[in-house]
């Protein structure tokens, strides 16, 4: 289990920085597309279509590294002030019966969502420049799936945590 923890880890640590790469061919895609629009009175027809697939990217695969670094919304207030044995509870409870429950069910209808899209090669629709949509499902699909395992890493933590092999579950 620590090797398939680490694997996991070190993948959405990977993709983690891709995701924040993403951020600076949107960056140049935004400010390129603001200054032909109202310096040159020349508008794109690819900047919003790119702005909102690598805006899309960046959130789906930055995902999973947001979870293993615990950086998604919870309730702090509450949660930080009980005990860490009553943490790895909430959070086993969570995960079992919320988290991947909803992420396994969206993984499934992400993977026939991409698929579809692959076999009728589907276009975007969205504008003149019309991509097809495929490569941009299939990410989603691998964001959500790689959180997922995520989810399942950081499941195996905290029952880790509660079985007393994992002393350091809450110092991270």
């Amino acid at each position: 289990m620590d090797k398939f923890i680490r694997v996991i880890d070190r993948l959405s640590g990977s993709t983690g920085v891709i995701a924040a790469w993403l951020v600076v061919p949107l960056i140049a895609a935004t400010c390129y597309e603001v200054f032909a629009r109202y310096a040159l009175n020349a508008p794109t027809i690819w900047a919003f279509e790119l702005g909102y697939m690598l805006t899309g990217a960046n959130f789906l695969i930055g995902a999973a590294y947001t979870l293993r670094e615990r950086g998604h919304i919870r309730i702090d207030i509450l949660y930080n002030h009980l005990p860490a044995r009553t943490r790895a509870i909430i959070d086993i409870v969570g995960y079992v019966f919320l988290f991947l429950p909803a992420a396994m069910w969206l993984d499934v209808a992400l993977w026939k969502y991409a698929m579809s899209a692959i076999k009728s090669q589907e276009f975007s629709g969205q504008s003149a420049w019309n991509p097809v949509i495929w490569p941009f499902r299939v990410v989603f699909f691998s964001g959500f799936l790689l959180l997922t395992l995520q989810g399942i890493a950081e499941l195996i933590r905290a029952s880790r945590y509660l079985s007393g092999r994992d002393p350091n579950w809450d110092a991270r």
